[in-house]
């Protein structure tokens, strides 16, 4: 599962890259750093009404659940495969809390404990690209993950388990607007023809 990725480039270009109106833009002290990790800072695209707004918020949606001994802690969801689970599915449910998340490359990690090597996967047609985000209100303030599903054959020998549900642009759309159903069918592997890996 990915828990590192990079966005490197600036807001005016991101702006561009997804369709958001530019007078809307966040003051330049709130840029999110261009590595993230979980509970770091980032930029996602979501549907305000019928324009599309550039937001920062924290990577990772707090969820209660049981630990150990019963007790309640909260885990940061950073990553959401199980679709049909009644918290997601409520929430990819509302097009309100879908959104795209913006990326320039992603990192997965080869080989075993203690000498893994880190591998970055990038789209070469397409410098800015985006993974099918989800959004929830908490009370840090808001928070997102990202859709992931099973891997392609140029991910999957490196990471078997995963990889981010990449969104075509011409996708971008059907994302964020149409119902569950038609929106879910997008958690598909990226063709491995489109990708290179470093």
């Amino acid at each position: 599962m990915c828990n590192r990725y990079r966005m490197r480039a600036k807001e005016l270009e991101l702006a561009e890259a997804f369709g958001v109106d530019v007078s809307k833009l966040l003051p330049e002290e709130q840029l999110p750093p261009p590595e993230l990790f979980p509970k770091r800072i980032g930029w996602v695209v979501r549907q305000e009404g019928r324009e599309r707004v550039l937001d920062a918020m924290q990577w990772g949606v707090p969820l209660q659940m049981k630990g150990a001994k019963g007790q309640p802690i909260t885990k940061q969801v950073t990553n959401v495969r199980n679709l049909s689970s009644p918290f997601w599915k409520g929430t990819i449910g509302k097009t309100d809390f879908r959104c795209l998340v913006p990326v320039t490359d992603f990192c997965e990690w080869e080989g075993e404990a203690g000498a893994k090597q880190e591998r970055w996967f990038s789209l070469p047609s397409a410098p800015i690209f985006a993974f099918a985000g989800v959004w929830r209100p908490s009370e840090q303030g808001k928070a997102y993950a990202f859709l992931t599903c099973e891997p392609n054959p140029l991910v999957a020998p490196i990471h078997p388990k995963a990889m981010p549900v990449i969104l075509h642009p011409e996708d971008y759309e059907r994302w964020l607007t149409d119902p569950y159903a038609s929106a879910c069918e997008l958690a598909q592997p990226f063709p491995s023809q489109l990708m290179a890996v470093a």
